[in-house]
C-alpha cells in the first residue's frame, strides 16, 4: 500500500435496479480510489453498487476489504474475490468493523441501509467520537432532499448550522476523493 494511502469506507446500494448513472458513479469511484492507492472498505457484497465499486477498484489494481455478516453468506452475495473478506456475526458487527477500519467515509446513493450507516457516522463525528471525513456523492441530485432536511434541522434549531462542516457534498467521485484531502474546520459543540 502506498505511503499516505487511506482506507476509504464506501456506503452504497445493494440494489441492481438503479439508474445507470448511479452504476457509473460507483465504477468511477472504485477506479479513482484505486488509482490514488487507497484501500476500499465496503459491505463485502457482489450485488448492486456495492459490487460495482469493488470490481472497479480491483480492475484498477486496488485493494478491497469486504465486511459481511454471516447471514448474508447463505444468500451467496459475498464477494470472495475481495483481497480480504471479513465475516461478522451480525449487521451491528459489520458496521463496527467497517468503521474501525476506515480513515474516511463516502456515501454513494443508496437506500435505508446506506442512510442508516451514513447518519451513524455523521452523529458519531458530531459527538466527537471520531474526526474522519464524511463525503456524500450527490449523483444527479440524489442527496439534495437529505441536504434540505438537514437545512430544516438548522432552521428549526434541532442542530447547529455549523454541523454542516461535519460532511461534504460532492458532485462526483473525483471531487469526493479530492475533498478527503482538504483540511476540515473544527466542529463546534453539538449543543445549541
Amino acid at each position: 500500500m502506498p505511503a499516505g494511502a487511506r482506507h476509504i469506507c464506501v456506503y452504497c446500494s445493494s440494489s441492481t435496479a438503479v439508474d445507470p448513472a448511479h452504476v457509473a458513479a460507483a465504477r468511477e469511484l472504485g477506479g479513482a480510489l484505486a488509482a490514488r492507492g487507497d484501500v476500499l472498505v465496503w459491505g463485502g457484497a457482489t450485488v448492486g453498487l456495492m459490487g460495482e465499486v469493488a470490481r472497479s477498484a480491483r480492475l484498477a489494481g486496488g485493494r478491497t476489504i469486504g465486511v459481511i455478516p454471516e447471514s448474508l453468506l447463505a444468500v451467496e452475495i459475498a464477494d470472495h474475490d475481495a483481497d480480504e473478506l471479513v465475516v461478522t456475526a451480525d449487521m451491528l458487527g459489520r458496521k463496527a468493523e467497517m468503521a474501525r477500519r476506515a480513515d474516511a467515509f463516502i456515501a454513494l446513493p443508496g437506500g435505508f441501509g446506506t442512510l442508516e450507516e451514513l447518519l451513524e457516522q455523521l452523529t458519531a463525528r458530531l459527538l466527537g467520537a471520531h474526526d474522519k471525513p464524511i463525503v456524500l456523492v450527490d449523483v444527479e441530485g440524489f442527496w439534495r432532499p437529505l441536504d434540505a432536511l438537514f437545512a430544516h434541522f438548522y432552521r428549526e434549531r434541532f442542530a447547529r448550522p455549523e454541523s454542516a462542516r461535519a460532511y461534504t457534498m460532492a458532485v462526483d467521485a473525483l471531487s469526493a476523493l479530492a475533498s478527503l484531502d482538504a483540511v476540515g474546520e473544527a466542529l463546534p459543540s453539538k449543543w445549541l
